[in-house]
């Protein structure tokens, strides 16, 4: 090992190519599984501080990646491997038809790198999700809609990221509750965010710890170190398409969208509600901004005038009492 080897072990990194597995998601036609192959790239974290010079660095580590392109992939299905090429920026999507589609559960699988001599970092466990025939799925965003990240508001925003950590970090009032009620009868939760995929295990932490419903997630492009100040921004209209996929992929289930209104959540909602009306069963934004408010509002009024049920609110406790007057709870 390498001087510099050591000292990217002694700081929390992992300095060989390794893989990076998502929860992926499938039952319709398809299954389908994502991640980052990584030269360099953080590792789990195993123990949290309320030590603001340790959580900021905890954060700058999960910046500091380098992702390796070109890489093959691969995973076996009923022995039947699957293959694929990682992306520039070491993304790979594994999809494919199985010849009998499973029942509803999760499954896992052993995603390799292909052609590299076996080793504890070259292979990596995930899990596909394939959702019961339940009533309804959801669709929530992450900041400002169930974690608190002050959005609209750069030096907060910064300030809460780089001072804080998955478990210090904070739901808003009654979110929870919200959202557990919705997951009862196992409706499953899709988590799609401007947030990059370097906070994925940082967000999962935060659901898991705070009892949030697990899901699949589908984020941003992995950012490097030097973008990190731009962190949640300007991917707004790649979340309405990542949207359409799960929309497109479950065209038999209607679906609850969950968002706020201090980004672009109200046009793509309405946007969505547009193009796929029947399957929206309701949207709930969270009132967050004052300055969006009358915007909001004309928004919310042109779904409602779509027969969409709408709820515009500013504690979880209103969108809990919506959701039992419209039966989804």
């Amino acid at each position: 090992m390498t001087v510099w080897n050591k000292i990217l072990h002694w700081l929390g990194m992992e300095e060989r190519p390794h893989i990076s597995v998502y929860n992926g998601f499938g039952g319709a036609e398809y299954l389908e599984i994502y991640g980052h192959v990584l030269a360099i790239g953080p590792r789990p974290v195993t123990r949290y501080s309320r030590f603001f010079l340790v959580n900021m660095f905890a954060l700058l580590r999960l910046f500091w990646v380098k992702p390796l392109g070109g890489i093959k992939v691969m995973l076996e299905w009923q022995g039947v491997a699957v293959t694929a090429i990682t992306e520039d920026d070491g993304f790979f999507h594994l999809q494919w038809q199985p010849v009998t589609m499973p029942a509803a559960g999760r499954y896992e699988v052993v995603v390799k790198m292909a052609d590299v001599a076996d080793s504890p970092v070259s292979a990596a466990t995930g899990v596909v999700i394939i959702p019961h025939r339940t009533q309804y799925g959801c669709i929530s965003d992450i900041d400002d809609t169930f974690l608190v990240s002050h959005s609209a508001r750069l030096f907060k925003r910064l300030q809460v990221l780089f001072t804080r950590n998955a478990r210090t970090r904070k739901p808003f009032a009654g979110v929870v509750k919200h959202y557990q009620l919705l997951s009862q009868s196992n409706n499953p939760f899709f988590y799609v965010s401007s947030s990059e995929w370097n906070l994925y295990g940082y967000i999962r932490e935060f659901i898991r710890f705070n009892g949030l419903p697990d899901g699949v997630f589908l984020l941003s492009q992995l950012k490097p170190l030097r973008q990190l100040l731009k962190s949640g921004q300007n991917k707004h209209k790649t979340k309405f398409t990542r949207i359409v996929r799960i929309l497109k992929h479950y065209p038999d289930m209607r679906f609850v969208l969950f968002g706020d209104d201090t980004q672009e959540d109200p046009n793509i909602y309405k946007a969505l509600v547009d193009h796929f009306g029947p399957q929206i069963i309701a949207v709930y934004l969270r009132k967050v901004r004052n300055s969006k408010a009358v915007a909001t509002r004309e928004v919310v009024q042109a779904m409602q005038d779509r027969g969409i049920a709408v709820c515009y609110f500013e504690h979880s406790e209103e969108g809990i009492a919506h959701s039992r007057r419209i039966g989804l709870i």
